[in-house]
């Protein structure tokens, strides 16, 4: 066992007191040890996107945020519908064939016109999802069913998009369906 090993392990175990300053000399098998022992760097899924649609038509994506403690919509979402600011609950928020129920938090602020919503925290935890951070998947699970997304790489949508899993609409029971494409295609 090389010296600067045993130095380590004496301070973990609590033989030493790190106030204790030590001279430790560094060979090749030292550095050989700690080349092992790095783990490769992943990418950070803090924040991704999923793409959604409606009735076939792509329109655009919505940030899924791990930093996020509300889900947000931006207030010009809601202008067109005749709701103002605040809490909006009980949102239907349609994952291929999963159905999940989410407040959103609507506040006036310029959102970005690709990315205009932001999941947080609450959706991700209401819709079961685990992030494999090695695979790079993002899968969303209903009782004995789930969903996979690929969030390393961005999320492009052929033509034929009711083949594939994504975030397909986002509905309110108070929202009626041509109001609601009216809204999105402004």
């Amino acid at each position: 066992m090389s010296s600067y090993i045993k130095f380590l392990k004496d301070i973990l175990a609590k033989k030493r007191k790190i106030n204790d300053f030590e001279t430790v000399a560094l060979t090749q098998a030292t550095n050989d040890d700690f080349k092992n022992g790095v783990p490769e760097k992943m990418t950070d899924p803090r924040s991704f996107t999923v793409s959604y649609s409606k009735g076939g038509m792509d329109l655009g994506c919505a940030l899924c945020d791990l930093g996020a403690s509300i889900n947000l919509m931006p207030l010009s979402i809601f202008k067109k519908v005749g709701i103002g600011e605040g809490k909006i609950e009980d949102v239907l928020v349609k994952v291929d064939k999963f159905l999940f129920s989410e407040d959103f938090v609507i506040l006036d602020y310029k959102a970005d016109r690709k990315v205009p919503i932001i999941l947080g925290r609450p959706f991700l935890s209401t819709s079961c999802t685990l992030i494999g951070v090695h695979q790079g998947e993002l899968t969303m699970h209903f009782n004995d069913e789930e969903i996979k997304f690929n969030v390393v790489k961005p999320m492009k949508f052929p033509s034929d998009v009711e083949n594939y899993s994504a975030i397909k609409s986002f509905g309110w029971d108070y929202c009626e369906e041509e109001a609601y494409y009216e809204l999105f295609n402004t």
